[in-house]
């Protein structure tokens, strides 16, 4: 499945590992990345702090995404943060997915694990499917984004929100989070 998806992802122009940084520049984009996420979503969505605070652990990750009349497809990468041990996992995400939809989106997501078992299952095997229906327009800083929580599975909550992009689309998507041994060592 992977393989498909960075195929699709080099065929529709989107980076896969155009990375040459070293992994601890990595490592400190992502936490550059990770603070100013959560300074936004605490200025939107107060409550979102002691949400986050009071859970097992919570992940956010940057993710560009294209769809193409049938198919979407989008890569990102990220950090899980165990709030009981302090310890950061650092991870990449890649979606691909069918439906009808058209635009571009760069989007960031903050999951909040509010069981153990659940972040556990996330940070060890990463696997999420779900269906999507989505409307989002922002360029710069104009247009709406979706700012409100969700709740997808019971124990977990998801925040998305929009930094650009343009994208109107009903998709059955697949992402794949997985840990980056060269970040995590």
């Amino acid at each position: 499945m992977i393989k498909k998806i960075s195929i699709f992802l080099l065929l529709v122009g989107l980076p896969i590992s155009a990375n040459a940084k070293s992994a601890e520049e990595d490592r400190q984009e992502i936490r550059e990345m990770r603070s100013e996420v959560l300074a936004q979503l605490y200025q939107n969505n107060p409550e979102a702090k002691d949400l986050i605070a009071g859970a097992e652990g919570y992940a956010v990750f940057n993710n560009g995404g294209v769809n193409l009349i049938l198919l979407s497809a989008g890569s990102g990468k990220g950090v899980a943060h165990d709030n009981k041990s302090g310890k950061d996992v650092f991870m990449r995400m890649a979606t691909g997915g069918v439906g009808i939809g058209l635009g571009i989106k760069d989007y960031r997501a903050v999951i909040v694990f509010h069981k153990r078992a659940m972040f556990d299952q996330f940070v060890d095997k990463g696997w999420d499917f779900s269906g999507q229906a989505d409307a989002a327009a922002k360029i710069d800083d104009t247009g709406g984004e979706a700012n409100a929580a969700d709740s997808v599975v019971s124990g977990v909550t998801v925040y998305q929100m929009t930094k650009k992009g343009l994208a109107l689309q009903a998709t059955l998507q697949g992402t794949k989070y997985w840990k980056v041994d060269k970040w995590n060592n």
